[in-house]
């Protein structure tokens, strides 16, 4: 493991996790509801962040293994690392993060996250850190515009969502449509069809959901397939 052996991880706070992970992810963007903020140091320098937090929809994602608590399970919301740290640096940086995660919360039994197969690959680096892979599916989360820029489907229609990202999204919409009438940026509305309308289209790729158990026994209530890449 080389010069991985020497990271270090630790908590930080909210803002410097965002400011990381926004210079760093590609997606430049956070999570509203993380709630957990690691950094990781390499020689007292920070390359890196991982954001933590519940899931948006916990009533789905709970039910991925039987007899979960609302309390036992988080969600990995962001992870990002500068190029300058070591090789195998994130799996030693999760390994870290999820021994400490252990201690200081002993009712988290998992850990669900996400792989963008659009953007930025398929989780081998999950894979890599323990994680089984417990769902493959047809993108339909991320969507192109016709300028190329990309956004989640929630951050388009979920009035909940950062209203800056929606309002970039609406420019967009206002710069590239043609359509006559009331448009997106006029009234307001959040519809994919206006977005639809307007030429944008979801990327190209797959969604893969990845799964770790901090409690092993917890593997065992599995209430879905484990998959494999071929």
């Amino acid at each position: 493991m080389g010069d991985a052996k020497r990271i270090i991880v630790q908590p930080i706070s909210a803002k410097d996790a965002n400011r990381i992970v926004q210079s760093l992810h590609y997606s430049g963007k956070t999570v509203q509801n993380s709630q957990l903020h690691l950094g990781v140091f390499l020689d007292g320098r920070c390359g890196g962040a991982m954001q933590f937090g519940p899931s948006l929809d916990k009533r789905k994602i709970q039910g991925l293994v039987e007899g979960t608590l609302w309390n036992e399970f988080i969600e990995l919301n962001r992870m990002a690392f500068a190029d300058w740290l070591p090789r195998n640096g994130e799996s030693r940086a999760l390994g870290f993060a999820f021994r400490w995660m252990r201690k200081q919360y002993p009712q988290i039994k998992w850990c669900v996250s996400f792989a963008d197969g659009t953007q930025c690959g398929d989780g081998t680096i999950y894979r890599a850190s323990g994680f089984v892979l417990t769902g493959l599916k047809v993108n339909n989360q991320i969507w192109e515009a016709p300028t190329g820029e990309g956004f989640s489907r929630m951050a388009l229609t979920d009035p909940t969502s950062k209203q800056q990202q929606q309002q970039q999204a609406k420019q967009i919409v206002s710069r590239t449509t043609t359509t006559k009438g009331k448009h997106i940026i006029a009234d307001g509305a959040s519809s994919m069809k206006r977005y639809i309308d307007a030429g944008w289209k979801p990327k190209a790729g797959y969604q893969l959901r990845y799964i770790y158990f901090l409690d092993p026994a917890a593997r065992e209530r599995l209430t879905v397939p484990i998959l494999t890449l071929s």
